[in-house]
């Protein structure tokens, strides 16, 4: 299937790496298809584009490579609305608002997209009752680069 991205211009996908929101995202409830494309060679930053409007990206990353500390529960719900069956097969990311410069990026931990690898479903969660807010500033390098 071919798309138009906002940040890779027109690319080849396979309907396998289309990732499902079944109720959209929070404010974009008509967007429930996407696809994660990394934006670096280290897979560090990916774009997460919606596959039916060429405008609609959102960057995205795993908030393990920031924040040692980063936990939240995943309610009962959520596990049974994506199918999870083994925590091995969730990954885990937050959406970044980018700013210039780059130091002064955040990231949403309050806000995190949770994803069944195994079957492609999604949602973006939020996480209340903890010290997670939505504007967390990014760390300058990951755990990895220190």
């Amino acid at each position: 299937m071919k798309i138009n991205t906002c940040y890779h211009g027109d690319i080849t996908i396979q309907e396998s790496d289309i990732i499902t929101f079944k109720n959209g995202l929070p404010g974009f409830e008509d967007e429930k298809k996407f696809v994660l494309l990394s934006l670096t060679e280290e897979n560090v930053y990916f774009s997460m584009q919606s596959v039916s409007t060429t405008d609609l990206a959102f960057i995205v990353t795993n908030p393990f490579l920031f924040y040692n500390d980063y936990e939240f529960e995943l309610e009962e719900s959520t596990q049974q609305a994506l199918a999870i069956s083994a925590s091995q097969s969730v990954e885990i990311y937050v959406v970044l608002t980018i700013a210039d410069p780059f130091e002064k990026s955040t990231a949403n931990l309050q806000g995190p997209i949770v994803i069944n690898k195994e079957n492609q479903l999604a949602k973006q969660i939020v996480v209340n009752g903890t010290k997670y807010n939505t504007k967390h500033i990014l760390p300058l390098s990951t755990k990895e680069e220190k």
